[in-house]
């Protein structure tokens, strides 16, 4: 296992320090030939928000906020990448969180700008607060350092997903690994739909026993969506390493979960279960969105499972993937056969002399050192921290956990407050990671 004085495995890339707390915030990590960039605000690190995006005096005398706030982030993004070693042009995938989809339409078209023709695979979600007042966007990255055979390759597919306004390319492949954008359940033209969702995949008008809407809906993306995307960039579902699922309503996760397992149960990926915004993905009326990192099938890359003993939380679901020098994590919770650990749950005789965020990120560390150590890597090759909390207000308690935990060095992080509560009663933190596995 890797120490601190020795890991020269990663790179920290512009990394500062935020507000009084002093936060230790990496803006992106360079890994060997990959980049990984956190999630960005449009701040200028020491005021919180720039005031130049707000212009509380005079909002409306220039750009829209929208489109200021866009800009700016693209600036950072830019930076972080040319610190690196690399380019716009070699983003292999995007991730973007809203407060409103009012935010979607300026991103969109300050990012055409900024990428061009080649708009990499993204993933588009509403969710609730951000770590600062004010902000309504954050974007994350990837991308690498191109090098023979390890060059990003666009794939296009019209059947892949309709109407893709944004202009992003359905799928990517780098080397032997494929990136699937955010896939949902939009009507194509020529079949049939109803408020933009085909209607095999919903329930018959008028009809209310007709089946779970969720499970319609999950059936008809996998079979309809997701296999042929992976087909077109030399996969198949036994070659998925980690998927996102984002599910509007909280009702749905293990109806969803039931549909996802029958379809990979023997070689299932690292899953991440994460709410979202009612009404908050690219279809207004749909109720889940699944993004995907797949292997192909012929490559020189192998899928290799780790077991730490860790309880993921959901039936036939993965503790962690290795597939060449990343390891994907399922999404971790404070949770073991009993839901929310004991030692994360307040004593009600006791309640403010604890704090249950900084328990949770206690347990789910610890849960991550294991899987780190059984795969041969280290916690401090953390490369891409999401932080999904049911309150904002508990980033900081996480955030000196994992500072503690990885030594001082600059952390990686996303962090977005959701709007629906955890898979787990009693959980306020989910923690998705990815670790560079040199």
């Amino acid at each position: 296992m890797l120490s601190s004085s020795k890991n020269l495995s990663i790179k920290p890339l512009l990394p500062v320090k935020l507000g009084k707390g002093e936060i230790h915030f990496a803006q992106g990590v360079r890994a060997g030939r990959w980049i990984f960039v956190a999630g960005l605000l449009a701040q200028d690190f020491k005021n919180g928000i720039t005031p130049a995006v707000i212009h509380g005096e005079l909002p409306h005398s220039g750009l829209p906020k929208g489109e200021k706030e866009t800009n700016l982030i693209f600036d950072h993004l830019q930076a972080v990448l040319e610190a690196g070693g690399s380019k716009l042009v070699n983003t292999v995938r995007t991730d973007q969180y809203y407060t409103s989809v009012k935010a979607v339409p300026p991103y969109q078209s300050i990012r055409h700008k900024r990428f061009g023709t080649q708009i990499p695979p993204s993933t588009s979600i509403v969710q609730g607060r951000m770590v600062l007042p004010n902000a309504d966007l954050q974007v994350q990255a990837i991308a690498v350092l191109p090098e023979d055979g390890f060059q990003p390759k666009h794939l296009t597919a019209a059947n892949l997903e309709a109407r893709t306004t944004a202009g992003y390319s359905p799928g990517l492949t780098v080397g032997d690994f494929v990136f699937i954008a955010g896939i949902t359940s939009m009507a194509q033209p020529g079949e049939q739909q109803n408020n933009a969702l085909p209607l095999v995949a919903q329930l018959e008008k008028g009809v209310l026993w007709g089946g779970v809407p969720v499970e319609l809906e999950t059936e008809f993306i996998i079979k309809e969506r997701i296999i042929p995307a992976l087909e077109l960039a030399g996969a198949t579902g036994d070659d998925m390493v980690k998927v996102q699922v984002y599910l509007t309503d909280p009702e749905d996760y293990s109806a969803f979960n039931k549909v996802w397992a029958r379809h990979f149960k023997e070689n299932p990926p690292a899953l991440s279960i994460i709410p979202c915004a009612d009404r908050g993905l690219f279809v207004e009326d749909g109720r889940v969105e699944i993004n995907i990192v797949a292997i192909k099938a012929d490559g020189a890359t192998k899928k290799e499972y780790i077991d730490a003993d860790v309880f993921p939380g959901f039936v036939d679901q993965p503790q962690g993937i290795l597939a060449g020098d990343l390891l994907f994590l399922s999404a971790l919770m404070a949770i073991d056969e009993d839901g929310l650990t004991s030692g994360a749950t307040l004593d009600p005789r006791q309640p403010f002399f604890q704090s249950t965020a900084a328990a949770q990120a206690e347990h789910i560390l610890d849960n991550v050192e294991r899987l780190c150590l059984a795969a041969g890597t280290s916690l401090e090759n953390v490369v891409r921290v999401q932080q999904f909390h049911t309150d904002i207000a508990e980033f900081y308690s996480v955030n000196e956990v994992m500072a503690r935990r990885l030594n001082g060095q600059p952390i990686p992080f996303s962090a977005v407050e959701v709007p629906h509560p955890l898979p787990v009663p009693g959980c306020t933190v989910m923690l998705d990671i990815w670790v560079y596995a040199p």
